[in-house]
């Protein structure tokens, strides 16, 4: 624990239940053992999946029928599911908090700042937080798509030094459709690009698969914290991990980034609702690619959508593909009157000029 101040832990519905849908008391208790060890010197954020699948065997559902059936199964489940993870917690004396969120929690730079506070807050008072998506109020629009995607976000915006996600796979398979020949044991940035997998892989229990943990690990690796996927049924899987941190990497698969980037900017890249897209010229985007230069109004060609000063807006080439994200400091219509235009014209089309740049470099993130 040397090195690994803050650790988020992601929990698949797979590894908390069984195929009949009990409880696996036997695996959630070894788990819990491990992570009050952990607890001891330093601080474990829980992102449990779990909650609808406990609600369809309480309620005796097999398939919830539509949306508001699964949030009933959820609201359900997730009592349920607190109750077992504070009995299991309250042997080693340890306190839990629950803390529910939806995108919308994390895509305002407030209530995204809120969140966070909260769970330092939480940790401050030695409490682990179990997080699940508010799966009861959240719609289609707004749901996380899997707990794996949430933990990625939750881990980078409490600059977690390691992901762990658990599931019931060993890792990523290099032929994932047979699991077969091994496990990919070490992944980096330019490797990740290349790993083709499956996407049937979906539990009975669970709605994510390897498809959403490799965009979780893109999320990571962006944000460069380390984030390993193991299998959660192996015996003391926590402990292995955690030695494997400086070492040796045998158990799961990790995901090794090159470099972090700021909290802002990693707000910006995987949280911040996009309000509209800024297309520009090729020596713009060269510019911005290759130089990490500013966006200048001279780059800009055409505006989309409406936005104001201060919303995130995509910076997409003449291709139509994107490649950046910032804040801006002008609304979409002035940007629209500027387009094309040098700095120093800026003032007498406005009538102010409150910046050069339509959005600045540290407020940009190259994608």
């Amino acid at each position: 624990m040397r090195h690994l101040k803050r650790i988020v832990i992601k929990i698949g519905s797979s590894v908390i239940l069984k195929k009949s849908g009990e409880l696996n008391r036997e695996c959630l208790e070894s788990l819990v053992i491990q992570i009050a060890e952990i607890h001891r010197d330093g601080e474990v954020i829980i992102v449990s999946s779990g909650a609808i699948g406990i609600g369809k065997t309480i309620l005796r559902v097999n398939e919830p029928i539509d949306l508001s059936e699964k949030q009933a199964l959820a609201a359900v489940g997730q009592a349920r599911l607190m109750q077992i993870y504070e009995s299991f917690f309250s042997k080693f004396g340890i306190r839990v908090g629950q803390v529910l969120l939806t995108r919308e929690d994390l895509q305002g730079r407030k209530r995204y700042l809120n969140a966070r506070n909260t769970l330092l807050k939480l940790l401050e008072h030695k409490v682990i937080p179990v997080i699940n998506e508010n799966d009861t109020v959240a719609v289609e629009e707004i749901k996380f798509g899997d707990n794996d995607t949430l933990s990625a976000l939750i881990a980078s915006k409490m600059d977690a030094d390691l992901l762990i996600i658990l599931s019931d796979v060993g890792g990523v398979y290099k032929n994932y459709e047979k699991r077969e020949t091994g496990v990919i044991r070490e992944v980096n940035v330019k490797t990740i690009k290349r790993i083709s997998i499956a996407t049937k892989s979906a539990s009975a229990f669970g709605i994510g698969g390897i498809t959403t943990k490799i965009e979780a690990a893109k999320i990571m690796m962006a944000s460069g914290i380390p984030m390993v996927v193991a299998h959660g049924h192996q015996r003391s899987v926590i402990r292995e991990l955690i030695k494997e941190f400086e070492r040796e990497k045998e158990t799961g698969t990790w995901f090794i980034p090159e470099k972090k980037i700021s909290g802002k900017k990693r707000w910006i890249a995987f949280s911040a609702e996009v309000k509209g897209a800024i297309i520009v010229d090729v020596g713009a985007a060269k510019a911005l690619k290759e130089s990490r230069k500013s966006l200048l109004p001279s780059g800009v060609k055409k505006v989309e959508g409406d936005f104001e000063s201060g919303d995130v807006a995509q910076v997409v080439n003449t291709s139509g593909q994107e490649i950046a994200k910032g804040l801006v400091y002008y609304s979409s219509d002035e940007i629209r009157k500027i387009a094309g235009k040098k700095t120093s014209e800026i003032a007498s089309i406005l009538g102010h000029k409150d910046y050069d740049e339509v959005i600045h470099r540290d407020n940009m993130v190259i994608l």
